[in-house]
C-alpha cells in the first residue's frame, strides 16, 4: 500500500499497466488495492478511461531526506497514536531523544480525554521522546515552552496572527490550529521521560468529530503547505527552546510566552472538576502557572484537568 501511495502522490495520472508493472501485480489487483486505499485511508481516487488513476488531490508525503532533524525520527505509515508509540518505546528502554511521526493515527489523543482527528497524509502528528534529569524544576512550564516552539515555527511560514492559549493550544482567528499533549513515565521528582505530542492542522479541509472551531495552515495561506518545510522549522525551534529550558528553566521563556498569549488581559472562565472561576488573565508566573485577577485578588492556577475559555464564549 505504501508503494502504491508513493506512486500516486505526485497527483498525476498513472495507467493500470504502469502501476501493475511497478507493483508486480495484475491490473485487477491494482484496482482492488486502489479501492482499499480509498476505503481505508479516505483518499479519493479519480479514474479516467484512457488516462488511468490519480489521487483527487496531490499528497505531500513526509520525506526525511528533506527535513532537518537533530535526533532520530521514525516515520510510520499508520499508528494508533504517536504518543502511545513513544511511551511504548520509552518503557522498552529506547534511548532519548527520538521522534515518531505518523501519516495517520487511528486513535489520536488530545487533552482531557479528547480524540485527535487524524486523517491520512494531511496534518502533522509528531511526538518527541526526551529524558528529564533535573526533577520538577525541569518540568515546570515544559508544555508552554513547546507551545512557543510550535507558534514560532508556524509564524515562520508567514502566519503572524497565530498565538497561544494557556496552557498548550495554538489559535488563529479564535480557532484551534495546533495542540500539545505531554505524558510522563518514571519518577517526576528524579529521572523521568516525557512524550511531547504535537498535532498541527496543516492541509485538512474538512473533518468530522471535532467539537470546537478549528482552522488549518492551508486555510490561512490559501494554498497547500509542504509538511517537510514545517517539520524542519519545528525541529529547529524545538531544539533551541528545549535547550534553553533545560539550561535556564521556564523563567527564561516567561515574557516571550506572554507576548504570544492571545487572551492576555481578557476576561476568562477557568473550570476545574470542582468549580468554575471567572477573572481577568493577567499573565503567567515563573513556573508557568496562570495568573488571574479575581475580584481584585491575583490568584495562581496550575496542574490538573483545567479548561480555559473566554468568559463571553458561548
Amino acid at each position: 500500500m505504501q508503494t502504491l501511495l508513493k506512486l500516486l502522490s505526485d497527483g498525476s495520472f498513472h495507467s493500470g499497466e504502469e502501476l501493475g508493472a511497478a507493483l508486480g501485480i495484475s491490473r485487477s489487483a491494482v484496482w482492488k488495492r486502489l479501492q482499499n486505499l480509498e476505503a481505508e485511508f479516505g483518499l479519493p481516487i479519480q479514474s479516467v478511461r484512457g488516462r488511468g488513476y490519480r489521487l483527487a488531490e496531490s499528497l505531500i508525503a513526509i520525506d526525511f531526506d528533506r527535513v532537518y532533524a537533530p535526533w532520530p525520527v521514525d516515520v510510520l505509515f499508520s499508528v494508533d497514536s504517536t504518543n502511545a508509540e513513544v511511551m511504548r518505546r520509552l518503557d522498552a528502554g529506547v534511548g532519548t531523544p527520538f521522534g515518531i511521526i505518523a501519516e495517520r493515527q487511528t486513535a489520536g489523543r488530545g487533552r482531557r480525554g479528547r480524540s485527535w482527528v487524524s486523517p491520512f497524509g494531511t496534518n502533522l502528528y509528531y511526538t518527541l521522546g526526551i529524558s528529564v534529569r533535573g526533577g520538577p524544576k525541569e518540568l515546570e512550564g515544559l508544555s508552554l515552552v513547546v507551545g512557543l516552539a510550535v507558534v514560532r515555527a508556524i509564524q515562520s511560514l508567514g502566519i503572524a496572527a497565530a498565538g497561544l492559549k494557556w496552557p498548550n493550544d495554538v489559535l488563529l482567528n479564535g480557532k484551534k490550529l495546533a495542540g500539545i499533549l505531554l505524558e510522563l513515565t518514571g519518577d517526576p521528582a528524579d529521572l523521568c521521560s516525557v512524550a511531547i505530542g504535537i498535532g498541527i492542522n496543516v492541509n485538512m479541509r474538512s473533518a468530522d468529530g471535532i467539537d470546537q472551531p478549528w482552522t488549518s495552515l492551508r486555510d490561512a495561506l490559501g494554498r497547500p503547505v509542504d509538511r517537510n518545510q514545517l517539520l524542519t522549522a519545528l525541529n529547529k525551534e524545538l531544539e533551541w527552546h528545549l535547550a534553553r529550558h533545560r539550561e535556564q528553566g521556564f523563567a527564561a521563556s516567561q515574557r516571550e510566552w506572554e507576548s504570544f498569549h492571545l487572551w492576555q488581559g481578557r476576561e476568562v472562565r477557568l473550570s476545574t472538576a470542582a468549580k468554575t472561576v471567572v477573572g481577568r488573565a493577567v499573565g503567567i508566573d515563573e513556573q508557568g502557572a496562570l495568573l488571574l485577577d479575581v475580584d481584585g485578588v491575583e490568584s495562581r492556577y496550575s496542574g490538573g484537568e483545567l479548561s480555559l475559555r473566554l468568559s463571553d464564549d458561548s
